[in-house]
């Protein structure tokens, strides 16, 4: 049977580490509290899938050390990949590389600041790189950059030249598909947490009042966290 790989990009969420924009607003360990979250609620997104769609998650983590912290995050099937490289770009070609050297058939890496995504998106892309020939699946977000990346050969061109933390980047990853030629299927956008507005949007979200983003997971965690650690003002 064939497993696809679910690599959710991370680092563990520790005060002063994690989030430093949304700390800024919230304060370092309410940023680190609520990475934590984000985590979980990602994970349990992948947990809901079908097991018959064949796929197993794994956390890409980084710092080395901290396995135990992200252990007790994670759920007990979960594998621990360690990131490596040293920007964004090796960090998410070493994953794809090596999840795909370890048998899976297709692999995709998400962000981990998204607790809505939708478990429906990850299936599609799944199902997307399951079609005949070689091919790229993209999640657009909404800040220019992607939360989702999904292939079936490591392609290292597609994170070379790219200007990453800006809006450029879901926008250079296509012209690089185009130019190695690789076909891509493109999900609908969706949006990451990483300061006080989107946290606004999140919030929106959960509370059913958002016009632009629905139908997104539960965010179990970070709808409890929220409403008990960091209420809205009124």
């Amino acid at each position: 049977m064939n497993v696809a790989a679910i690599g959710i990009m991370c680092k563990a969420p520790q005060p002063g580490q994690a989030k430093t924009r949304l700390a800024k607003a919230v304060g370092a360990v309410a940023a680190a509290e609520l990475s934590a979250c984000f985590l979980r609620d990602v994970a349990a997104a992948i947990e809901v899938m079908p097991e018959t769609l064949g796929r197993r998650g794994y956390a890409v983590y980084a710092p080395a050390g901290t396995e135990q912290v992200l252990r007790e995050l994670f759920p007990e099937k979960f594998g621990l990949l360690l990131q490596a490289g040293d920007d964004l770009g090796e960090a998410l070609f070493g994953g794809t590389r090596d999840l795909l050297l370890a048998g899976h058939d297709c692999v995709l890496l998400v962000n981990g600041d998204s607790p809505t995504l939708p478990s429906h998106y990850l299936i599609q892309a799944i199902e997307a790189l399951r079609n005949s020939g070689d091919r790229m699946v993209l999640g657009p977000a909404s800040d220019g950059g992607y939360y989702l990346i999904g292939l079936k050969r490591p392609h290292k061109a597609l994170f070379a030249k790219i200007e990453w933390g800006t809006e450029t980047v879901f926008d250079r990853t296509r012209e690089r598909a185009a130019e190695i030629g690789l076909a891509t299927t493109l999900l609908p956008e969706w949006y990451d947490i990483d300061d006080i507005e989107t946290l606004g949007w999140l919030r929106d979200e959960l509370t059913g009042s958002s016009t632009r983003f629905r139908g997104g997971s539960p965010a179990s965690a970070t709808r409890a966290f929220l409403a008990t650690a960091l209420p809205a003002r009124a």
